[in-house]
C-alpha cells in the first residue's frame, strides 16, 4: 500500500460574535496555548454531538 497524504478541506466563514464572548474565550485559548480558531472548531463539534444526541431541533 503506497505512502499518501490525505488532505483536508477548509471553507472560510465569517461570524460575529459578542466582543465579551470573545473576550472570554481568548482567556481560555491563552490558558489552554491554543488558537481562537481551534476553540471555535471544538466548541462547534462539541454543541453539534450534543444537539445529535439529545435530537433537539430547537
Amino acid at each position: 500500500m503506497p505512502f499518501t497524504v490525505e488532505k483536508e478541506e477548509f471553507v472560510n466563514r465569517t461570524f460575529r460574535l459578542s466582543k465579551k464572548l470573545v473576550e472570554r474565550m481568548e482567556v481560555i485559548c491563552n490558558d489552554k496555548g491554543i488558537s481562537l480558531n481551534k476553540l471555535v472548531v471544538l466548541c462547534v463539534n462539541y454543541a453539534l454531538q450534543d444537539f445529535e444526541n439529545t435530537g433537539d431541533e430547537t
